[in-house]
């Protein structure tokens, strides 16, 4: 008896695409730059490759120290001291990598986005609507701000029209990781990736301890020179010419900690003043009270002894077919959702006693939804089919 192959009664052309579409990961259908690894388990920037060069510009300068320089120190220092200076470095630069890991391979704090859907804009009453909002062809309006309380200020979060929400405060959008991340920093091509509210704390002793390994290195090929100049009664030109690579370690590492110095400095600065990279660089509290900062110690204690937040996402995650069917991932799919946004530049705006404090330029959108973002049923059926073949390519 042949079998019948209809499906059950009751069931939509979009219910069927559904159910045969396959169970897939959130970092299989994830709609920003980032890339993955260990199966969902790493998130890395979209640049991540420059980590080969920030490592290696880390390690050999290391590797030479303590196959060159050290030795010479052993022989210099009694009682296993040399030999200990000669660990040091080594043991410093296994911590570093391991801080450079936790800055490059974790969530920065990427905030979720909203699947495209008419929800978006049919809870907005029409009365409350501001003279900046702007309409689109449709005639539908969305917000481009809306009014939160920070610290008994009162500020204008803005909407971002590729993620669909309203940012929370110091909250930005990457455009090299397509992500909004609390409390952006900014991007590091250095580790590619974010520097946001779960990874600065980790980035800020990199950057230090970066500068205390060359402070390191710098001193102790100094020892070096001046040992061999004691030792052989030597010309300090020639003490450099006995140990060229102690020369050039000393020329390398005076050359980097001005670099990594100043960035610690900076940053530290930036710590005490409860201020990000992109605040300071945009002049946001430059004339105005920034409503963050509550004193250096309040202000040290929240970023080196407040708790991390958790991750907002779990990558591994499966994602229900009727959810990741709903956004636009040329990754996965071979179309796009057609949402029309009209694009205008605002000034977002924060109140104090009628104070304005100008935040951050502002793009909003409206939303047209006049044309259906949802597609047939035998498009869903072929996004299935092509995700089926890419995720095996995968694994």
């Amino acid at each position: 008896m042949k079998r019948n192959n209809l499906p059950p009664r009751g069931l939509s052309d979009r219910q069927i695409s559904y159910n045969d579409a396959p169970a897939l990961r959130l970092y299989q259908v994830w709609q920003g730059n980032n890339e993955f690894a260990l199966r969902g388990r790493l998130i890395f920037g979209p640049d991540s490759r420059s980590l080969y060069l920030t490592i290696s510009l880390i390690v050999v300068p290391v590797i030479l120290f303590c196959s060159v320089v050290s030795q010479s120190l052993v022989n210099y220092f009694p009682d296993n001291i040399g030999l200990l200076l000669a660990i040091i470095p080594a043991v410093f630069t296994l911590y570093i990598i391991v801080l450079i890991f936790f800055v490059s391979a974790r969530d920065p704090g990427i905030i979720p986005r909203k699947p495209p859907s008419q929800d978006i804009d049919d809870n907005w009453d029409p009365a409350s609507l501001s003279a900046d909002w702007a309409p689109n062809r449709s005639n539908k309006f969305l917000a481009p701000t809306k009014s939160v309380n920070v610290n008994g200020m009162v500020v204008r979060v803005k909407f971002c029209q590729t993620c669909l929400i309203y940012r929370p405060p110091r909250c930005s959008h990457c455009s090299v990781c397509d992500n909004c991340v609390d409390r952006f920093d900014h991007h590091c091509p250095w580790v590619g990736q974010c520097i946001g509210k779960r990874n600065y704390r980790s980035f800020f002793m990199f950057v230090s301890s970066t500068t205390l390994l060359c402070l390191y290195v710098f001193s102790m090929c100094w020892v070096n020179i001046i040992m061999i100049m004691r030792e052989n009664g030597s010309s300090i030109f020639e003490a450099f010419m006995k140990s060229p690579i102690s020369g050039m370690l000393i020329t390398y590492t005076f050359t980097v900690s001005w670099f990594v110095g100043g960035l610690s400095a900076f940053h530290l600065y930036l710590v005490l003043t409860n201020q990000t990279t992109y605040e300071n660089f945009r002049n946001r509290y430059e004339r105005r009270k920034n409503p963050f900062n509550r004193g250096c110690a309040y202000n040290f204690k929240e970023v080196f002894f407040s708790t991390k937040p958790r991750s907002q996402h779990d990558f591994r995650a499966f994602i229900k077919p009727e959810v990741y069917t709903q956004y636009n991932s040329s990754k996965y799919y071979m179309y796009a959702f057609s949402l029309n946004f009209s694009k205008n530049i605002y000034e977002t705006e924060s109140s104090i006693d009628g104070n304005e404090l100008d935040l951050e330029r502002c793009e909003t959108s409206g939303m047209d939804h006049s044309s259906k973002w949802a597609t047939a049923p035998d498009l869903h059926r072929l996004a299935s089919k092509f995700v089926v073949e890419n995720v095996a390519r995968d694994k």
